[in-house]
């Protein structure tokens, strides 16, 4: 069974600008339902790679001997590499065939995760997340256009449900059973784990992809045009503003439950699981309410968010309310993110494909800026619970950036490319 992708009501009446180079017809000789596990597996190696470290932090910092905002760079680290290799790589693949740039960048994933395993000391697990971190952005975009060749432009819609299904299955089941390996087996095997699945996803991708031509006159310049786009900018730093409000909190989820709200360390598995059903939930709702009217969901998404990690600011030290408050977080967190990604993929319609690549590379510096900025806080001594309130104000500056500087209207989005 697949999960519903919030973009798939936005292509009903969209022009499919992101795929070219794809026919209305299926790909000949294609299997599409294996096909397009292969891409859903991806999506799940990505997403449990990303979000794992934050369930890894303690036992990272404890076998590195490293402090908690130390080991928190990793999770900086990682988002910065996909900062930088999701517009990079798209821009110099331009004229790549798709499926040829597919395989490499997971198996760049693979050793990346590899690496990160046998670091032998915070530095160089610190380079190991940042090579991981490159191929994230490019291979969803590039994903949903080799998808929509397996199954036909008719059916694009359910190939990048599919492949984004593995996104979200990543957040409530892989990320708590990377936690649960770490507390028991130890945080390097959940490392070798991921880098094992993403070689295996290597073979499906080689053995059930059609070759996918690059999009016709596709070249690093006409992608480089989108740059000069005045309000893309804007939307990109509210994104990787406000965005981060979340990460500041998420970052850093497991010592905040253990050490404030006074969980077992067998207990929060269980709550990264109702993490992520909250998060997929908010892009269930995001998607509808982006549908009928983007930027007052941008809106909505906003100030939800600040009130939920207000709220979280307010009763983490209690069990029961606090897991409330952090299940609203994933909810609302996530209305505002597919907000934000229709809200840059409208402004970029010259160029969709580095469009697409801005995107990730936004919510990735809101990543960074959320795990740098919880750090610096921990650091100063303010405690765990002072992140939520860090949190907010990070939301609210992007609120702000967006309402003085980001007024324009908006268009509708293609499907394809709204996946994060």
């Amino acid at each position: 069974m697949t999960t519903p992708d919030p973009s798939v009501s936005l292509a009903k009446d969209a022009p499919t600008a992101a795929a070219p180079e794809t026919t209305g017809a299926p790909a000949r000789g294609s299997r599409p339902g294996l096909a397009l596990l292969a891409l859903a597996l991806g999506g799940f190696t990505i997403g449990t790679t990303e979000f794992a470290t934050m369930g890894l932090l303690t036992n990272i910092a404890d076998d590195l001997q490293a402090s908690i905002p130390a080991a928190g760079h990793t999770i900086t680290a990682y988002a910065l590499g996909v900062v930088l290799g999701a517009p990079l790589i798209t821009v110099l693949a331009a004229k790549v065939e798709r499926k040829t740039l597919v395989v490499w960048l997971m198996i760049a994933y693979a050793i990346g995760n590899l690496v990160s395993a046998a670091a032998p000391n915070l530095e160089l697990l610190l380079l190991g997340r940042f090579v991981t971190g490159l191929p994230h952005g490019v291979f969803f975009g590039t994903g949903a256009i080799v998808g929509t060749a397996v199954v036909g432009r008719a059916r694009r819609g359910h190939a990048v449900a599919m492949m984004m299904a593995g996104l979200t299955v990543a957040n409530i089941v892989g990320v708590p059973l990377s936690s649960w390996v770490g507390d028991h087996l130890g945080w390097r095997v959940a490392f070798v784990i991921i880098g094992g699945l993403g070689l295996v996803t290597v073979v499906g991708l080689l053995a059930l992809l059609p070759r996918t031509p690059a999009a016709a006159g596709a070249t690093p310049r006409t992608e480089l045009g989108a740059l000069r786009n005045g309000p893309l900018w804007v939307a990109f730093a509210g994104c990787a503003i406000g965005f981060g409000g979340m990460f500041a909190v998420y970052s850093y989820v497991k010592p905040t439950l253990i050490d404030v709200t006074g969980l077992s360390v067998g207990a929060v598995p269980g709550i990264l699981a109702l993490f992520g059903i909250g998060m997929t939930l908010g892009v269930l709702i995001g998607g509808r309410l982006v549908d009928r009217d983007v930027m007052r969901t941008v809106y909505l998404g906003y100030v939800s968010t600040a009130l939920a990690l207000v709220a979280f600011g307010l009763v983490g030290a209690s069990p029961v309310p606090a897991v409330v408050a952090l299940f609203a977080i994933g909810v609302t967190s996530q209305i505002l993110g597919i907000a934000l990604q229709a809200r840059l993929m409208d402004l970029s319609p010259a160029a969709p494909s580095l469009g697409a690549a801005l995107c990730h590379s936004s919510l990735n510096a809101a990543n960074a800026n959320g795990a740098f900025l919880g750090g610096l806080v921990i650091a100063a001594g303010w405690g765990y619970l002072s992140l939520a309130w860090a949190g907010a104000a990070l939301t609210i500056v992007g609120l702000a950036v967006i309402v003085l500087f980001g007024r324009q209207k908006i268009t509708r989005v293609p499907a394809e490319l709204l996946a994060h």
